[in-house]
């Protein structure tokens, strides 16, 4: 396999709730918890993608490595596809992993799952998803669904990513985990195509990629983490990680 990078996009200015990055989290910012998480994947460098001077004085003070973008992006892979050309200008990473900087009770083994998939030089794209076990995640639109074919034991290719409950019927619904592993190339593809009509609609970019025609494989894992959207969710995050270092 190639070198593999590891980037987390990180902003200040999240509507529903602001500074998140910075919020704490049983004495330790949201951004350094996610930090150390991907870290203890051990599968490459580990670099924060932010257009935000007091993120990147956080993670630096952390023993972390961070870069600045500019501000307007739209997307967190037009993000990283910034952050990629100063953290790796030379080219050396093939795999470029983009995790989201909102998922502090991440399992660093969900990353290397997702990497894995790109031993297949068929698959462009690669993420995990866990099976839903919670009632009240089946129709949260907040909880992204991946419907996909399987074509391995703990692994999909995926067809659709929803926030509706779905695919219909009896059978596993898969909550999608928020980090996607590309191959340099195809992230270099994504990130000039246009937004498409689903990814519009859902408001899932992840469906520009399948719209088209690029491939997206899925490890099934076995737990989600939960994403800091809201000051719900931070409690949650607070009660489940207090007196974790």
């Amino acid at each position: 396999m190639t070198e593999t990078l590891i980037l987390i996009p990180a902003r200040m200015g999240a509507t529903r709730l602001p500074g998140k990055p910075l919020a704490d989290i049983a004495g330790v910012p949201m951004i350094v918890r996610v930090l150390r998480r991907v870290e203890a994947a051990a599968i490459g460098p580990v670099v924060v993608a932010t257009d935000s001077p007091e993120i990147e004085a956080v993670v630096r003070k952390a023993g972390g490595r961070a870069v600045m973008t500019r501000v307007d992006h739209t997307s967190g892979s037009d993000r990283i596809f910034e952050a990629l050309g100063k953290a790796d200008p030379g080219g050396k990473a093939g795999i470029v992993v983009n995790v989201q900087g909102d998922l502090p009770t991440l399992e660093p083994s969900a990353i290397a799952a997702a990497v894995a998939l790109l031993a297949d030089k068929a698959v462009d794209i690669a993420t995990p998803a866990a099976e839903i076990t919670r009632p009240d995640e089946r129709d949260n639109p907040g909880v992204v669904k991946v419907v996909g074919t399987p074509v391995a034991p703990r692994r999909l290719r995926a067809l659709y990513f929803t926030r509706a409950t779905a695919p219909y019927g009896d059978g596993p619904l898969y909550h999608h985990i928020g980090l996607y592993a590309f191959r340099r190339a195809a992230l270099e593809r994504f990130v000039t195509l246009a937004p498409s009509p689903l990814e519009m609609r859902e408001k899932l970019e992840q469906l520009r990629a399948l719209e088209a025609g690029m491939r997206i494989d899925v490890a099934i894992v076995d737990t989600a983490p939960f994403g800091v959207d809201t000051p719900e969710d931070l409690a949650r995050a607070r009660a489940v990680l207090s007196g974790r270092s």
